[in-house]
């Protein structure tokens, strides 16, 4: 969101961040131009953001931003279209007298397949719906994506105008068309979750609106593909991770290692629906990456105490995730994995086939780190810990960071 909105209260703040994606969904349905309604509930925000410090949060906030919203558009295109325009762009301000209003729910997920429109490249359509439904700032889609902030910037813009270009209308595709589009959909929840669940940069280490907005539209994507084993697998991930969230932060507000938590916090009944969830997936017999990282969740989950995890367990379903995606991140995970069955030396010699591709990564360094204090090597782990410390944006994981670094050069660890 914009500097204005960045001085409000958390509770005003959050409460925007929460509706500015329904409203949006609400407003590009009715006037069918997505990036027009785009502009006019950005400028829709930052009246709130003016008017509720001062005047108070409105009995309906929802609709407070969906008329502000509506208003704004139609100004625009009062003040910039010919009457003959207006007339015709009137007309679709409201639904066929035979058509039911959309729910706002259907809006939001709606919301999400227009992102990933088939004229988009994935990269592009994550990137959009990031910004359009999970109201991220481009420098926090940047970090995610691990590109400049310009160059986020324009892939966005370029990908807004080609939406707009399309034709495309707002309502879901028909369930014969939606297949080709789950994918990228599920990756932008993935990546929704993933930001909410360990933010990227600033102060907090979470940012619940956005885990939770994610688990939400997760549900309503399972609901419209009811079959779709992998949709179910990523439900299932996401509650079986969000699980463990209380307990990830000390009462201080510092990062506590998984390691480390009290498993007496995690939420037990979150747990059981993911793990009911995934095995109903997995015995559809379709296993894919999303199922994959939901059974490694669920064996850190199940294990009473951090010593009795089942790490041979992990590192078989860390090969096969990696053989399935080619993704670097994954062999840093099974390269943790690897030290857990072999011991840290092996872990390390996996580490190298990952540093390549993530090159200049600080998760890389606090990988090693890990794996050099395992092997009792302090003041080599001490460096890496500092050097990660210094390139991570997170305060919080930058914080555990520097003070591992500090036990180690200490004698306390």
């Amino acid at each position: 969101m914009t500097h204005a909105v960045e001085e409000l209260s958390p509770r005003i703040e959050n409460l925007l961040r929460t509706l500015a994606p329904r409203v949006l969904g609400v407003l590009a349905r009715r006037c069918g131009d997505f990036a027009a309604a785009e502009d006019a509930v950005q400028e829709a925000l930052l009246a709130a953001a003016g008017h509720w410090p001062r005047e108070g949060v409105p009995d309906n906030p929802h609709g407070w931003l969906i008329q502000t919203a509506h208003r704004r558009w139609t100004d625009h295109v009062r003040g910039e279209a010919a009457r003959r325009r207006r007339e015709e762009t009137a007309t679709l301000l409201e639904p066929p007298p035979d058509t039911a209003p959309v729910p706002d729910e259907d809006d939001t997920l709606t919301l999400v397949f227009l992102c990933c429109h088939p004229v988009l490249a994935p990269a592009s359509a994550i990137a959009l719906t990031l910004r359009a439904v999970g109201g991220l700032t481009t420098a926090e889609i940047a970090a995610a994506f691990l590109v400049p902030e310009a160059t986020m910037a324009q892939r966005i813009s370029r990908a807004k105008q080609r939406v707009k270009a399309s034709g495309a209308s707002f309502r879901l595709p028909p369930p014969q068309d939606r297949a080709e589009l789950l994918r990228s959909v599920r990756h932008v929840l993935y990546l929704l979750f993933n930001e909410g669940y360990a933010t990227s940069s600033g102060p907090a280490l979470h940012r619940v609106d956005l885990s939770e907005e994610a688990i939400r539209l997760a549900r309503l994507l399972r609901r419209a593909v009811p079959g779709d084993a992998e949709t179910a697998g990523l439900l299932a991930l996401m509650l079986l991770t969000d699980a463990r969230r209380t307990a990830r932060t000390a009462p201080d507000g510092r990062l506590v290692p998984l390691a480390e938590q009290d498993r007496t916090q995690w939420d037990r009944q979150r747990i059981a629906e993911g793990s009911a969830l995934l095995a109903g997936a997995i015995a559809r017999r379709a296993v894919g990456e999303y199922q994959l990282q939901a059974a490694i969740a669920a064996l850190h989950d199940e294990a009473p105490t951090a010593q009795a995890t089942d790490w041979p367990q992990i590192l078989a379903l860390y090969v096969l995730l990696e053989q399935m995606t080619g993704n670097p991140v994954v062999t840093l995970n099974r390269a943790v994995a690897t030290a857990m069955v072999h011991g840290p030396s092996e872990g390390l010699s996996v580490l190298e086939s990952a540093e390549a591709a993530l090159k200049g990564h600080h998760h890389v360094d606090a990988v090693r780190a890990h794996l050099l204090e395992l092997s009792g090597e302090r003041e080599a782990a001490a460096a890496l810990y500092t050097a990660a410390a210094a390139h991570a944006t997170s305060l919080p994981e930058r914080d555990h960071l520097t003070k591992k670094a500090a036990e180690l050069r200490s004698g306390n660890r």
